[in-house]
């Protein structure tokens, strides 16, 4: 087995159990194949696995052609097939391109919930305008907005327009103030230089609360995220880290920590290597 699927599989027996992944990461099928390896051992069903993927839009401007409803729910049945599922737990969209585009891929994915093939389904990298567009085209709400969210990069005014509307706000790239997020080789990111210079600093708050909570710097930006009521997904290719990822119950953050974090916010997203996805509407 590849070590990425051994991996997957270990994070399932540790007990792991939301399992994100998206058309356009590629990694779909070896997901399907830990999965599998996984319930083969017996050890749970597969309804105790959340399983989410996403759709990818398609952007014309990168020279894709961008998806219309048929396509939508050709993408999932693929991605389905690639997973070695029946159905999934959570599936979104992506990124919003163009207005009428994802208009037309979010009434795909309202008739796949339909249709019992997804239990849930949301959107990625949305503002409060697009999701705005989806409501006023008379369609349901997203229940999910997965968007990247830590202390450098918190959005206040989407997190309460998501929470105030009953949509879950889930973070990725939760771990971006860590010396070590995206130091592999391709791995590309905004993060700068001096982001990643303070990331090193003993002194840096993220690292200081760790040391004083006597936890990982990347517990402390778990523990953080699950207090502001975010759902977290967070990776990492490490056994170590995998289970310590898991420890983020035996401590809480004090109202001058949670000061404290809130005060390094940046308002600079850096996952993306060009810019905030949600900014790339038209």
């Amino acid at each position: 087995m590849k070590r990425f699927e051994a991996l997957v599989c270990q994070a399932l027996v540790l007990g792991y159990r939301h399992i994100d992944t998206a058309e356009g990461y590629h990694n779909e099928a070896g997901i399907g194949r830990a999965i599998q390896d996984y319930l083969k051992q017996g050890i749970s069903s597969r309804e105790a696995i959340f399983t989410s993927s996403k759709l990818w839009s398609g952007n014309a401007n990168w020279g894709q052609t961008p998806k219309d409803y048929s396509a939508c729910l050709q993408a999932f049945n693929e991605s389905l097939e690639r997973l070695q599922l029946d159905y999934l737990d959570l599936y979104l969209i992506h990124a919003p391109f163009k207005r009428q585009e994802y208009i037309e891929q979010w009434h795909a994915l309202v008739d796949l919930k339909k249709a019992g093939k997804v239990r849930h389904i949301g959107v990625s990298n949305f503002t409060q305008q697009h999701i705005e567009d989806l409501i006023q085209a008379g369609l349901p709400k997203p229940e999910v907005n997965q968007i990247e969210l830590h202390p450098w990069c918190q959005k206040p005014e989407l997190v309460t327009y998501l929470k105030t509307n009953n949509i879950l706000p889930m973070a990725y790239s939760s771990l971006v103030p860590l010396a070590n997020w995206r130091t592999e080789p391709k791995l590309e990111s905004a993060k700068t230089d001096k982001m990643q210079a303070l990331s090193k600093d003993q002194d840096f708050v993220i690292n200081r609360l760790a040391q004083e909570y006597q936890v990982t710097p990347a517990q402390l930006l778990l523990r953080w995220a699950l207090e502001e009521g975010f759902a977290v997904i967070p990776k990492s290719l490490n056994s170590t880290h995998l289970a310590e990822n898991l420890e983020l119950y035996h401590f809480r953050l004090d109202d001058v920590s949670k000061q404290a974090l809130r005060e390094l916010d940046l308002a600079m997203p850096v996952s993306w290597p060009s810019c905030d996805p949600s900014q790339l509407s038209s």
